[in-house]
Order: C-alpha cells, then sequence, then structure tokens
C-alpha cells in the first residue's frame, strides 16, 4: 500500500507541492516500531479505530487500561476486544476489508519524540482462538494488525487534558466490571433478561 495514493497526490499537487510531504515520509514514516513507538502505544488507556468498506466507513474509540494495546512484533500490534455493544461495526468492517487505520494521541502532554500522535495504518485479523485470549481478563477476541505505516505526529492543535479516573468498565484481573447502564434500559433489558433466563 503506497503511502500517498494518487487522491492525495492530486490535492498536493494541486496547492502546495510535494515538497512538503515527501520530506515528512522520508524522515518520518516507518515500517518497523521503535522503543518511543512502544511506550508511547503502551502507556495508552485508548485509541481510535477507522475501518472501510465499499458500504460502511466507521471509527470507533477502543479504551482499556495502559498496556492493553501490545506491540508483538517488529510491525505488529495487538488488543483485546471487549465486551461491546455488539453491533460489530468495526469488525464487521474488517472481515470485508482488512485495511485499518489506527489513532493514537496523547491528551496529557507527554510527547514521544517530539510527537503526540501516532498513526497506524495496515492490515488487521481478527482471532478468536482461545490460546490468543489466555490471560487477558476480560478479552472476547483478540485483534492483530500488521503495520505498514507508522508515522508520527507533531502536538500541534491537540488540547491538554488529564483523565480524572480510568474507566470502571475496563477489563483488569482479578476485577468484575459493573455492567454497563444501557442494558438495563427499557428498549433493551428484555433481550437481557432473557439471556439471563437461558
Amino acid at each position: 500500500m503506497a503511502f500517498y495514493h494518487p487522491g492525495m497526490r492530486e490535492l498536493q499537487d494541486r496547492y502546495e507541492g510535494r515538497a512538503v510531504p515527501d520530506r515528512l515520509a522520508e524522515s518520518r514514516m516507518r515500517t518497523s516500531f521503535n522503543e518511543t513507538d512502544r511506550m508511547f502505544i503502551e502507556s495508552s488507556p485508548f485509541f481510535f479505530l477507522a475501518t472501510a468498506t465499499p458500504e460502511s466507513s466507521d471509527c470507533s474509540f477502543k479504551g482499556g487500561e495502559p498496556g492493553f494495546v501490545r506491540v508483538v512484533g517488529d510491525n505488529v500490534l495487538a488488543w483485546p476486544d471487549y465486551d461491546g455493544n455488539r453491533m460489530y461495526r468495526s469488525l464487521g468492517n474488517i472481515l470485508r476489508n482488512e485495511w485499518v487505520g489506527l489513532l493514537f494521541i496523547s491528551f496529557d502532554g507527554t510527547l514521544f519524540d517530539g510527537s503526540a500522535r501516532l498513526r497506524v495504518n495496515g492490515r488487521a485479523e481478527i482471532d478468536e482462538s482461545e490460546e490468543a485470549v489466555a490471560g487477558l481478563p476480560g478479552a472476547k477476541r483478540l485483534i492483530r494488525v500488521v503495520a505498514e505505516h507508522i508515522f508520527p505526529n507533531c502536538p500541534r492543535y491537540i488540547p491538554k487534558m488529564q483523565v480524572e479516573e480510568p474507566s470502571v468498565y475496563s477489563p483488569r484481573k482479578s476485577y468484575t466490571p459493573p455492567e454497563p447502564a444501557w442494558k438495563s434500559r427499557p428498549y433493551m433489558k428484555d433481550l437481557f433478561d432473557e439471556e439471563l433466563e437461558q
């Protein structure tokens, strides 16, 4: 997969030219994770996941305890898929199109080699085996991404914010998260009551 496709090139040529994008790709884009990338990724309590097919596009927030996303190879990262709303928008798109984009952002002012954003574009796969989720509390399945492009971005335009407290819903060892409120709302409650009866 090319780092810049023809649509990107068309706009580069129409506006400011290719010199800056080409220099950024040459000096900043890489295909293997370095130690700074690992620190950024494994300290993140969340990231944004973009997926798309010809019929659908989706951007999803994925969260957990810092370290829930791990770099597991030179150009491979993985994270557990937790209990969700059962729409499977991201995973459904991945079944149809393996290409994904991940965006990690540091909102607390911490910079990683001068960057507060890290983009990872690559090919995703869903692993539903018991071995894949062994030792991962709350994991329903594991998602792996083989990175094609790893690209850090500067902190410009990113507001500084602090995390007041971690999500009580994030799975972790020796902890059972509470049930989310939406499961007991009138338009959903009967479906979950039926599951409990089975």
